[in-house]
């Protein structure tokens, strides 16, 4: 009866784990026909989540959310030598506790934003971090100011009527 009930919970947690593994597998494809010129570090699985992309081609807009299993200044490191040969041109960084690499290429802008997450780092190994891509085309602002209605319905909410 114990050999069965362990058979069983093997079974179990390796087949979420297999889902796990399809649901990345199937996820970086989409994201490397849709977005292939940006280079993705093969050892960060992408969060299902908050991630979502809209368009096709060079259309493409939209965030992808990845969590590294390596420290933010490696995925520093790994961006600022695997994007060189992609066409990305690095027109804004910032290195601090969280890191903001802003690129173009083809009037499209991607915002990387690298961060420690607060997960413990084992046995003095290095820290995880979260990966936030960014990435927005050309025609995707109409309008510079697309808010401006929210504006003039919180005027009408905030208007008080005198009486004599």
């Amino acid at each position: 009866m114990k050999i069965i009930t362990l058979f069983l919970l093997t079974i179990t947690l390796s087949g979420c784990n297999l889902f796990s593994d399809s649901y990345q597998q199937e996820s970086r494809k989409i994201i490397n026909y849709l977005l292939a010129d940006m280079p993705l570090p093969d050892n960060a699985d992408i969060q299902k989540q908050p991630t979502v992309i809209l368009g096709t081609g060079t259309g493409i807009a939209g965030r992808i959310v990845l969590l590294s299993p390596v420290s933010p200044a490696s995925n520093l490191i790994y961006y600022s030598d695997a994007t060189l040969g992609t066409g990305w041109t690095l027109v804004s960084s910032t290195v601090a506790e969280e890191i903001v690499l802003t690129y173009t290429k083809d009037g499209r802008y991607a915002t990387i934003e690298i961060q420690k997450t607060n997960g413990p780092s084992w046995f003095g190994g290095e820290s995880d971090s979260q990966i936030i891509i960014s990435v927005v085309h050309p025609s995707a602002i109409q309008e510079q100011n697309p808010y401006l209605a929210l504006k003039e319905i919180d005027n009408r909410d905030n208007l008080v009527v005198l009486s004599d």
